[in-house]
């Protein structure tokens, strides 16, 4: 294999490991900024998705130069395709922790509602299936991207049973209507981490082992 190709992936190896760091760094901030009321830590958030924008940007060319130019096979070219999937994947998680902290913002000026506890309990699980996935491309784990696959019937039924309670709570509390949708937003932003963590995991399992999982798992929950 040409020895500058070589080069050139693991390269863009580490600046996918550093989107994917940023991007960690920013569900870290949203997520306090959100349960410790911080609108200090949102602000964080929001300087650190230009960086994150930056990455995709320059990940992406890199892709596009090492396809036209080397026209890889088999394992590179796999993960060259999941490279694209995971940048694209790991620039909306920033979106999303963006959105969280919108959300912290306006939630830090209202009146305090009580956070329902299984919005922490999303969060822990949400921030450990994103560690976890990067940490299984970081050293070429299959399992523990399997592992993270399974986490994410837990956050559907976590974001159902938010939205089902905070409905509760408006119908007690008509009052507290604008707090309720800060917390119906966050939820429904950890659960689309969560299903973007799915999606990496996913294609770190077609890069590793050149097998497709998602359809498998539909057949499996069309079967159960």
């Amino acid at each position: 294999m040409d020895r500058h190709f070589v080069q050139q992936i693991e390269l863009l190896k580490s600046e996918i490991i550093r989107m994917g760091s940023a991007a960690e760094h920013m569900v870290d901030d949203a997520l306090r900024a959100f349960l410790d009321r911080s609108p200090e830590a949102a602000q964080a958030v929001f300087q650190q998705e230009h960086q994150v924008n930056a990455y995709e940007i320059g990940i992406d060319n890199s892709v596009a130069d090492m396809l036209a130019l080397h026209q890889p096979v088999a394992k590179d070219l796999r993960f060259l395709l999941a490279a694209m999937k995971i940048n694209n994947d790991l620039e909306r998680i920033g979106d999303h922790a963006v959105n969280i902290a919108e959300s912290a913002v306006t939630y830090a000026r209202r009146p305090a509602l009580s956070i329902p506890a299984d919005i922490p309990q999303m969060a822990q699980i949400t921030r450990e299936m994103l560690r976890i996935v990067l940490d299984g491309f970081i050293h070429g784990n299959p399992d523990q991207c399997r592992a993270v696959l399974r986490s994410d019937d837990t956050i559907d039924d976590l974001n159902r049973k938010i939205a089902q309670d905070v409905m509760a709570v408006i119908k007690s509390n008509p009052d507290a209507i604008e707090q309720a949708f800060d917390l119906v937003r966050v939820s429904r932003n950890l659960e689309r981490i969560g299903d973007l963590a799915t999606n990496i995991a996913e294609e770190v399992i077609y890069y590793l082992e050149a097998q497709i999982v998602k359809h498998q798992l539909d057949r499996n929950a069309a079967s159960a």
